[in-house]
Protein backbone atom coordinates (compact mmCIF):
# COMPACT_ATOMS: atom_id res chain seq x y z
CA UNK A 1 0.00 0.00 0.00
CA UNK A 2 3.34 1.93 1.27
CA UNK A 3 4.21 1.53 -2.20
CA UNK A 4 1.43 2.21 -4.38
CA UNK A 5 1.16 5.78 -2.37
CA UNK A 6 5.10 6.81 -3.28
CA UNK A 7 4.22 6.00 -7.24
CA UNK A 8 1.12 8.34 -7.06
CA UNK A 9 3.21 11.55 -6.18
CA UNK A 10 4.19 13.57 -8.63
CA UNK A 11 5.76 17.39 -8.94
CA UNK A 12 3.18 20.07 -8.55
CA UNK A 13 1.80 21.25 -11.87
CA UNK A 14 3.46 23.89 -12.84
CA UNK A 15 7.05 23.03 -11.35
CA UNK A 16 9.82 20.70 -12.41
CA UNK A 17 12.89 18.66 -10.70
CA UNK A 18 16.48 19.65 -12.08
CA UNK A 19 17.98 16.33 -12.02
CA UNK A 20 21.94 15.54 -11.66
CA UNK A 21 22.48 15.28 -15.90
CA UNK A 22 20.75 19.13 -16.38
CA UNK A 23 22.60 20.18 -13.35
CA UNK A 24 25.85 20.32 -15.77
CA UNK A 25 23.78 22.96 -18.25
CA UNK A 26 22.71 24.92 -15.38
CA UNK A 27 26.12 24.90 -13.89
CA UNK A 28 27.37 26.54 -16.98
CA UNK A 29 24.60 29.08 -16.79
CA UNK A 30 25.06 29.90 -13.55
CA UNK A 31 28.84 30.21 -14.34
CA UNK A 32 28.27 32.65 -17.31
CA UNK A 33 25.57 34.68 -15.03
CA UNK A 34 28.75 35.16 -12.35
CA UNK A 35 31.37 36.41 -15.22
CA UNK A 36 28.99 38.26 -17.82
CA UNK A 37 27.55 40.49 -14.30
CA UNK A 38 30.97 40.72 -12.86
CA UNK A 39 32.68 42.23 -16.23
CA UNK A 40 30.03 45.01 -16.41
CA UNK A 41 30.18 46.12 -12.63
CA UNK A 42 26.97 44.19 -11.62
CA UNK A 43 26.89 42.99 -7.87
CA UNK A 44 24.76 40.10 -6.50
CA UNK A 45 22.38 40.45 -4.34
CA UNK A 46 19.94 38.18 -3.02
CA UNK A 47 16.50 38.97 -1.45
CA UNK A 48 14.26 36.44 0.31
CA UNK A 49 11.97 34.29 -1.43
CA UNK A 50 8.59 36.01 0.11
CA UNK A 51 7.89 39.64 0.84
CA UNK A 52 5.25 41.95 2.54
CA UNK A 53 2.29 41.75 -0.15
CA UNK A 54 1.75 45.34 -0.17
CA UNK A 55 5.43 45.01 -1.91
CA UNK A 56 3.95 44.03 -5.07
CA UNK A 57 -0.10 45.38 -4.80
CA UNK A 58 1.85 48.90 -4.48
CA UNK A 59 5.39 48.31 -6.39
CA UNK A 60 3.88 45.49 -9.57
CA UNK A 61 0.36 47.22 -9.78
CA UNK A 62 -2.84 46.05 -7.84
CA UNK A 63 -4.65 45.68 -11.37
CA UNK A 64 -2.32 43.86 -12.91
CA UNK A 65 -2.36 40.07 -13.76
CA UNK A 66 0.60 39.42 -11.74
CA UNK A 67 -0.92 40.84 -8.75
CA UNK A 68 -5.06 39.96 -9.42
CA UNK A 69 -4.53 36.58 -10.75
CA UNK A 70 -1.13 34.64 -9.93
CA UNK A 71 0.40 35.75 -7.10
CA UNK A 72 0.92 33.00 -3.54
CA UNK A 73 -0.16 34.93 -0.88
CA UNK A 74 -0.60 34.01 2.99
CA UNK A 75 -0.48 34.78 6.07
CA UNK A 76 1.53 33.61 9.37
CA UNK A 77 0.52 32.96 12.34
CA UNK A 78 1.34 36.21 13.94
CA UNK A 79 -0.42 37.95 11.29
CA UNK A 80 1.86 39.07 8.70
CA UNK A 81 0.55 38.96 4.62
CA UNK A 82 3.12 37.52 3.13
CA UNK A 83 3.86 36.41 -0.73
CA UNK A 84 6.38 34.74 -2.89
CA UNK A 85 7.88 36.83 -5.04
CA UNK A 86 6.51 36.87 -8.37
CA UNK A 87 9.05 38.90 -9.81
CA UNK A 88 12.90 40.64 -8.60
CA UNK A 89 12.30 44.36 -9.11
CA UNK A 90 10.24 45.57 -6.36
CA UNK A 91 12.71 43.26 -3.34
CA UNK A 92 15.82 45.12 -5.56
CA UNK A 93 14.03 48.54 -4.88
CA UNK A 94 12.93 47.72 -1.30
CA UNK A 95 16.52 46.48 -0.66
CA UNK A 96 18.25 49.21 -1.86
CA UNK A 97 17.01 51.70 0.56
CA UNK A 98 16.39 49.94 3.82
CA UNK A 99 20.18 49.44 3.69
CA UNK A 100 21.28 52.72 2.25
CA UNK A 101 22.30 52.01 -0.96
CA UNK A 102 21.18 55.74 -2.09
CA UNK A 103 24.87 56.55 -0.16
CA UNK A 104 26.73 54.80 -2.19
CA UNK A 105 28.38 55.61 -5.47
CA UNK A 106 25.49 55.84 -8.39
CA UNK A 107 24.84 54.31 -10.17
CA UNK A 108 24.06 50.98 -8.59
CA UNK A 109 24.55 48.42 -10.33
CA UNK A 110 22.90 44.59 -8.81
CA UNK A 111 21.97 41.38 -10.18
CA UNK A 112 19.76 38.47 -9.03
CA UNK A 113 19.25 34.53 -10.42
CA UNK A 114 17.25 32.92 -7.98
CA UNK A 115 13.20 31.26 -7.97
CA UNK A 116 10.19 33.01 -8.62
CA UNK A 117 6.63 31.82 -8.27
CA UNK A 118 3.27 32.86 -10.24
CA UNK A 119 0.18 30.68 -10.31
CA UNK A 120 -0.49 31.09 -14.20
CA UNK A 121 -1.30 28.38 -16.72
CA UNK A 122 1.60 26.17 -17.25
CA UNK A 123 2.65 26.00 -20.82
CA UNK A 124 5.88 25.46 -22.83
CA UNK A 125 8.78 27.71 -21.21
CA UNK A 126 6.02 28.70 -18.62
CA UNK A 127 5.79 27.34 -15.04
CA UNK A 128 4.64 27.85 -11.34
CA UNK A 129 8.26 28.27 -9.88
CA UNK A 130 10.59 29.37 -12.39
CA UNK A 131 13.76 30.59 -12.35
CA UNK A 132 15.64 34.39 -13.44
CA UNK A 133 18.66 36.13 -13.94
CA UNK A 134 17.96 39.96 -13.28
CA UNK A 135 20.08 42.75 -14.11
CA UNK A 136 19.16 46.24 -12.07
CA UNK A 137 20.78 49.89 -12.41
CA UNK A 138 19.78 52.33 -10.24
CA UNK A 139 20.80 56.43 -9.79
CA UNK A 140 20.84 56.66 -13.77
CA UNK A 141 18.50 58.66 -15.98
CA UNK A 142 20.57 58.20 -19.51
CA UNK A 143 19.03 55.86 -21.92
CA UNK A 144 23.09 54.94 -22.28
CA UNK A 145 22.05 52.75 -19.18
CA UNK A 146 18.96 51.27 -20.68
CA UNK A 147 21.35 50.32 -23.82
CA UNK A 148 23.61 48.60 -20.92
CA UNK A 149 20.97 46.33 -19.74
CA UNK A 150 20.27 45.35 -23.26
CA UNK A 151 23.64 44.74 -24.34
CA UNK A 152 24.82 42.81 -21.49
CA UNK A 153 21.68 40.38 -22.04
CA UNK A 154 22.15 39.93 -25.72
CA UNK A 155 26.32 39.46 -24.68
CA UNK A 156 25.09 36.70 -22.34
CA UNK A 157 23.05 34.60 -24.92
CA UNK A 158 25.73 35.29 -27.19
CA UNK A 159 28.37 33.58 -25.11
CA UNK A 160 25.54 30.70 -24.38
CA UNK A 161 25.35 29.89 -28.35
CA UNK A 162 21.93 31.53 -28.90
CA UNK A 163 20.76 32.15 -32.25
CA UNK A 164 18.58 34.32 -33.87
CA UNK A 165 17.64 36.71 -30.75
CA UNK A 166 15.39 39.38 -31.28
CA UNK A 167 14.78 42.60 -29.63
CA UNK A 168 11.63 44.47 -29.57
CA UNK A 169 11.34 47.88 -27.99
CA UNK A 170 9.29 50.78 -27.64
CA UNK A 171 8.76 53.94 -25.38
CA UNK A 172 5.29 53.95 -23.41
CA UNK A 173 6.07 57.63 -22.33
CA UNK A 174 6.25 59.37 -18.70
CA UNK A 175 3.53 61.05 -16.77
CA UNK A 176 3.51 64.40 -18.99
CA UNK A 177 2.85 62.71 -22.18
CA UNK A 178 1.13 59.38 -21.34
CA UNK A 179 -2.37 60.96 -19.61
CA UNK A 180 -2.71 62.61 -23.11
CA UNK A 181 -1.84 59.08 -24.73
CA UNK A 182 -4.24 57.26 -22.52
CA UNK A 183 -7.01 59.40 -23.38
CA UNK A 184 -6.39 59.09 -26.82
CA UNK A 185 -6.50 55.15 -26.53
CA UNK A 186 -9.43 54.79 -24.80
CA UNK A 187 -11.61 57.68 -26.95
CA UNK A 188 -10.33 54.06 -30.08
CA UNK A 189 -11.60 51.55 -27.52
CA UNK A 190 -14.68 52.92 -26.26
CA UNK A 191 -16.61 52.17 -29.49
CA UNK A 192 -15.30 48.78 -29.57
CA UNK A 193 -15.76 47.42 -25.76
CA UNK A 194 -18.37 44.80 -27.41
CA UNK A 195 -15.21 43.06 -29.32
CA UNK A 196 -12.94 42.58 -26.16
CA UNK A 197 -12.56 39.67 -23.91
CA UNK A 198 -13.66 39.70 -20.68
CA UNK A 199 -10.30 40.70 -18.65
CA UNK A 200 -9.70 43.34 -21.49
CA UNK A 201 -13.26 45.42 -20.42
CA UNK A 202 -12.06 45.53 -17.07
CA UNK A 203 -8.24 46.76 -18.28
CA UNK A 204 -10.13 49.13 -20.28
CA UNK A 205 -11.65 50.89 -16.75
CA UNK A 206 -8.62 50.52 -14.69
CA UNK A 207 -5.74 50.81 -17.24
CA UNK A 208 -6.25 51.25 -20.89
CA UNK A 209 -2.81 50.91 -21.65
CA UNK A 210 -2.14 47.00 -20.84
CA UNK A 211 -5.07 46.73 -23.49
CA UNK A 212 -2.24 47.02 -26.43
CA UNK A 213 -0.82 43.63 -24.03
CA UNK A 214 -3.20 41.31 -24.43
CA UNK A 215 -2.90 38.22 -26.05
CA UNK A 216 -6.15 37.30 -26.95
CA UNK A 217 -6.71 37.47 -30.52
CA UNK A 218 -10.00 38.98 -30.88
CA UNK A 219 -8.69 41.52 -29.04
CA UNK A 220 -5.44 41.94 -30.99
CA UNK A 221 -7.53 42.60 -34.05
CA UNK A 222 -9.36 45.09 -32.79
CA UNK A 223 -5.70 46.53 -31.50
CA UNK A 224 -4.91 46.85 -34.95
CA UNK A 225 -6.32 50.14 -35.99
CA UNK A 226 -4.81 51.72 -32.27
CA UNK A 227 -3.16 54.60 -32.20
CA UNK A 228 0.53 54.07 -31.50
CA UNK A 229 2.34 55.54 -28.26
CA UNK A 230 5.66 57.05 -30.49
CA UNK A 231 3.48 59.30 -31.92
CA UNK A 232 2.46 60.88 -28.45
CA UNK A 233 5.57 61.36 -26.75
CA UNK A 234 6.41 64.40 -24.64
CA UNK A 235 9.92 66.06 -26.60
CA UNK A 236 12.35 64.29 -23.35
CA UNK A 237 10.93 61.00 -24.10
CA UNK A 238 11.38 61.42 -27.69
CA UNK A 239 14.67 62.31 -27.67
CA UNK A 240 15.62 59.71 -24.83
CA UNK A 241 14.11 57.23 -27.09
CA UNK A 242 15.84 58.31 -29.76
CA UNK A 243 19.22 58.62 -27.93
CA UNK A 244 18.48 55.20 -27.30
CA UNK A 245 18.49 53.15 -30.18
CA UNK A 246 21.44 55.84 -31.52
CA UNK A 247 23.39 53.59 -28.67
CA UNK A 248 22.04 50.57 -29.74
CA UNK A 249 22.53 50.89 -33.27
CA UNK A 250 26.51 51.64 -32.40
CA UNK A 251 26.44 48.34 -30.16
CA UNK A 252 25.66 46.71 -33.56
CA UNK A 253 22.02 45.57 -32.01
CA UNK A 254 19.56 45.18 -34.42
CA UNK A 255 15.81 45.77 -33.04
CA UNK A 256 12.27 46.18 -34.00
CA UNK A 257 10.38 48.99 -33.39
CA UNK A 258 6.64 47.37 -31.55
CA UNK A 259 4.31 50.48 -30.90
CA UNK A 260 2.00 47.84 -28.64
CA UNK A 261 4.57 46.79 -26.42
CA UNK A 262 3.69 47.75 -23.00
CA UNK A 263 4.58 44.88 -20.84
CA UNK A 264 1.98 43.74 -17.97
CA UNK A 265 3.52 46.27 -14.81
CA UNK A 266 2.23 49.58 -14.01
CA UNK A 267 6.12 50.61 -12.97
CA UNK A 268 7.14 51.09 -16.57
CA UNK A 269 8.04 54.14 -17.71
CA UNK A 270 10.33 55.35 -21.24
CA UNK A 271 11.86 52.58 -22.53
CA UNK A 272 10.17 48.39 -22.17
CA UNK A 273 11.88 45.62 -24.10
CA UNK A 274 11.73 41.90 -24.83
CA UNK A 275 13.86 39.38 -26.40
CA UNK A 276 12.49 36.96 -28.01
CA UNK A 277 14.48 33.93 -30.06
CA UNK A 278 13.32 31.68 -32.86
CA UNK A 279 13.03 32.66 -37.14
CA UNK A 280 13.23 36.09 -37.51
CA UNK A 281 11.45 35.66 -40.66
CA UNK A 282 8.58 33.85 -39.72
CA UNK A 283 7.73 37.51 -37.69
CA UNK A 284 6.48 38.88 -41.20
CA UNK A 285 7.85 42.54 -40.63
CA UNK A 286 5.88 45.24 -42.22
CA UNK A 287 7.33 48.96 -43.08
CA UNK A 288 5.19 51.49 -41.04
CA UNK A 289 5.93 55.01 -40.61
CA UNK A 290 6.32 55.09 -36.41
CA UNK A 291 8.52 57.81 -35.46
CA UNK A 292 10.66 58.37 -38.54
CA UNK A 293 8.69 61.28 -39.08
CA UNK A 294 9.25 63.13 -36.61
CA UNK A 295 12.04 64.85 -37.91
CA UNK A 296 11.52 68.20 -36.88
CA UNK A 297 11.00 67.57 -33.43
CA UNK A 298 14.43 65.68 -32.75
CA UNK A 299 13.47 62.49 -33.83
CA UNK A 300 15.64 60.27 -36.84
CA UNK A 301 15.22 57.11 -36.64
CA UNK A 302 17.12 54.88 -39.23
CA UNK A 303 14.66 53.46 -41.97
CA UNK A 304 15.23 49.76 -40.97
CA UNK A 305 14.47 50.72 -37.38
CA UNK A 306 10.94 51.60 -38.96
CA UNK A 307 9.61 48.36 -38.36
CA UNK A 308 6.23 46.62 -36.64
CA UNK A 309 6.51 43.18 -36.07
CA UNK A 310 3.53 41.11 -34.44
CA UNK A 311 4.49 39.97 -30.92
CA UNK A 312 2.81 36.93 -31.29
CA UNK A 313 4.79 35.57 -34.61
CA UNK A 314 4.88 31.75 -35.40
CA UNK A 315 7.61 29.86 -33.83
CA UNK A 316 8.94 32.42 -30.92
CA UNK A 317 9.66 32.05 -27.44
CA UNK A 318 9.90 34.89 -25.09
CA UNK A 319 12.65 34.93 -22.94
CA UNK A 320 12.58 37.94 -21.08
CA UNK A 321 12.46 41.56 -21.04
CA UNK A 322 12.57 44.81 -19.42
CA UNK A 323 12.35 48.19 -19.11
CA UNK A 324 12.84 51.31 -17.10
CA UNK A 325 10.90 52.38 -13.55
CA UNK A 326 11.87 55.48 -13.03
CA UNK A 327 8.69 56.36 -10.28
CA UNK A 328 8.96 52.93 -8.57
CA UNK A 329 10.71 54.41 -5.40
CA UNK A 330 8.28 57.12 -5.42
CA UNK A 331 5.68 54.65 -5.49
CA UNK A 332 6.84 52.17 -2.55
CA UNK A 333 7.47 55.82 -0.67
CA UNK A 334 10.87 56.52 -1.33
CA UNK A 335 12.72 59.70 -3.06
CA UNK A 336 12.57 59.59 -7.22
CA UNK A 337 15.45 57.56 -8.48
CA UNK A 338 15.84 56.78 -11.44
CA UNK A 339 16.47 53.28 -12.60
CA UNK A 340 16.10 50.47 -15.20
CA UNK A 341 16.44 46.71 -15.46
CA UNK A 342 15.41 43.41 -17.23
CA UNK A 343 15.47 39.83 -16.78
CA UNK A 344 15.85 36.62 -18.53
CA UNK A 345 14.10 33.44 -18.02
CA UNK A 346 16.72 30.33 -17.00
CA UNK A 347 14.30 27.50 -17.80
CA UNK A 348 13.08 29.45 -21.48
CA UNK A 349 16.96 29.95 -22.03
CA UNK A 350 17.04 26.03 -22.19
CA UNK A 351 14.18 25.52 -24.14
CA UNK A 352 15.81 27.45 -26.86
CA UNK A 353 19.43 26.42 -26.23
CA UNK A 354 17.79 22.43 -26.64
CA UNK A 355 15.70 23.53 -29.38
CA UNK A 356 18.74 24.76 -31.33
CA UNK A 357 20.75 21.11 -31.05
CA UNK A 358 22.44 22.11 -27.68
CA UNK A 359 23.81 18.91 -25.95
CA UNK A 360 24.35 19.07 -22.20
CA UNK A 361 28.08 18.45 -21.91
CA UNK A 362 28.98 14.75 -20.64
CA UNK A 363 29.85 14.94 -17.00
CA UNK A 364 33.70 14.69 -16.61
CA UNK A 365 35.53 11.27 -16.31
CA UNK A 366 37.21 10.58 -12.82
CA UNK A 367 40.62 10.07 -13.52
CA UNK A 368 40.51 6.96 -11.22
CA UNK A 369 38.17 4.57 -9.48
CA UNK A 370 38.94 3.17 -5.99
CA UNK A 371 38.36 -0.74 -5.51
CA UNK A 372 37.97 -2.24 -2.34
CA UNK A 373 37.83 -5.62 -0.78
CA UNK A 374 37.26 -6.44 2.62
CA UNK A 375 36.19 -4.58 6.08
CA UNK A 376 40.31 -3.91 6.91
CA UNK A 377 39.94 -2.25 3.28
CA UNK A 378 36.90 -0.53 3.23
CA UNK A 379 37.92 1.34 6.38
CA UNK A 380 41.43 2.84 4.86
CA UNK A 381 39.62 3.89 1.72
CA UNK A 382 37.99 6.61 3.33
CA UNK A 383 41.24 8.59 3.90
CA UNK A 384 43.31 7.29 1.08
CA UNK A 385 40.28 8.93 -1.12
CA UNK A 386 40.70 12.21 0.95
CA UNK A 387 44.13 11.83 -0.07
CA UNK A 388 43.29 11.84 -3.17
CA UNK A 389 41.13 15.19 -3.02
CA UNK A 390 43.32 16.87 -1.58
CA UNK A 391 45.99 16.73 -4.50
CA UNK A 392 43.09 17.33 -6.73
CA UNK A 393 42.75 13.33 -8.18
CA UNK A 394 39.32 12.99 -9.55
CA UNK A 395 38.32 9.94 -8.37
CA UNK A 396 35.05 7.73 -8.33
CA UNK A 397 34.36 4.46 -6.16
CA UNK A 398 31.31 2.05 -5.12
CA UNK A 399 32.59 0.98 -1.60
CA UNK A 400 29.24 -0.69 -0.86
CA UNK A 401 30.07 -3.87 -3.19
CA UNK A 402 32.28 -6.76 -2.33
CA UNK A 403 33.10 -7.99 -5.54
CA UNK A 404 36.33 -6.62 -7.15
CA UNK A 405 35.00 -7.80 -10.78
CA UNK A 406 31.83 -5.45 -10.08
CA UNK A 407 33.56 -2.75 -8.88
CA UNK A 408 36.12 -2.75 -12.36
CA UNK A 409 32.92 -2.86 -14.33
CA UNK A 410 31.92 -0.08 -12.97
CA UNK A 411 35.06 1.93 -13.56
CA UNK A 412 35.35 0.56 -16.76
CA UNK A 413 31.77 2.48 -17.24
CA UNK A 414 32.33 5.79 -16.02
CA UNK A 415 35.94 6.11 -18.18
CA UNK A 416 38.28 5.88 -15.34
CA UNK A 417 42.45 5.63 -16.31
CA UNK A 418 42.87 3.93 -13.71
CA UNK A 419 41.67 1.23 -10.77
CA UNK A 420 43.27 2.12 -7.17
CA UNK A 421 42.50 -2.01 -6.01
CA UNK A 422 43.09 -2.07 -1.77
CA UNK A 423 42.39 -5.55 -0.58
CA UNK A 424 42.58 -7.44 2.58
CA UNK A 425 46.70 -8.02 2.04
CA UNK A 426 47.05 -4.82 0.43
CA UNK A 427 45.48 -3.09 3.60
CA UNK A 428 47.84 -5.23 5.83
CA UNK A 429 50.74 -4.57 4.17
CA UNK A 430 50.36 -0.75 3.70
CA UNK A 431 50.89 -1.38 -0.60
CA UNK A 432 48.03 -0.29 -3.45
CA UNK A 433 47.56 -2.02 -6.84
CA UNK A 434 47.25 0.85 -9.35
CA UNK A 435 45.58 -1.04 -12.62
CA UNK A 436 45.87 1.19 -16.04
CA UNK A 437 42.56 0.44 -17.31
CA UNK A 438 43.15 0.06 -21.50
CA UNK A 439 46.06 -2.28 -20.95
CA UNK A 440 45.10 -4.06 -17.78
CA UNK A 441 48.34 -3.52 -16.77
CA UNK A 442 48.85 -3.19 -12.82
CA UNK A 443 51.47 -2.62 -10.28
CA UNK A 444 51.70 -2.48 -6.19
CA UNK A 445 52.78 0.56 -5.21
CA UNK A 446 53.48 2.17 -1.33
CA UNK A 447 49.85 3.59 -0.26
CA UNK A 448 52.38 6.46 0.73
CA UNK A 449 53.88 7.29 -2.50
CA UNK A 450 50.20 6.47 -4.44
CA UNK A 451 49.80 10.22 -5.29
CA UNK A 452 53.13 11.13 -6.33
CA UNK A 453 52.89 7.76 -8.84
CA UNK A 454 49.95 8.25 -10.15
CA UNK A 455 50.25 12.13 -10.87
CA UNK A 456 53.38 10.55 -12.97
CA UNK A 457 50.97 8.33 -14.78
CA UNK A 458 48.39 10.84 -15.69
CA UNK A 459 51.17 13.56 -16.78
CA UNK A 460 52.37 10.76 -19.67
Amino acid sequence: MAKQKTEEFRSPRGTHDILPEEQRLWDKIRQEVKEISGFYGFGRIDTPHFEHTELFTLGTGSVTDIVVKQMYSFRTRGGDQLTLRPEGTPPIMRAFFEHGMFNLPQPVKLYYIGQFFRHESPQRGRFREFNQWGLELIGEASPVADAQIIQVSFVFLKELGIKNAILEINSTGCQVCRPHYRSELAAYYRPRLKGLCKDCKERFRQNPLRLLDCKEEKCQIVRQGAPGILDHLCEDCRNHFKLLLEFLDEASIPYLLNPYLVRGLDYYTRTVFEIFVGEEEKAKPKEVSVVSEKKEEGIEVKEESGVLVEPLAPKRLALGGGGRYDNLAEILGGKTIPAVGGALGIERIILALKAQGYKVPEPPKPKAFFVQLGELARKKSLPLIEELRKARISVDESLGRDSIKSQLKIADKVGAEYALILGQKEALDGTIILREMSSGIQEAVPQEKLIDTLKKRLRK
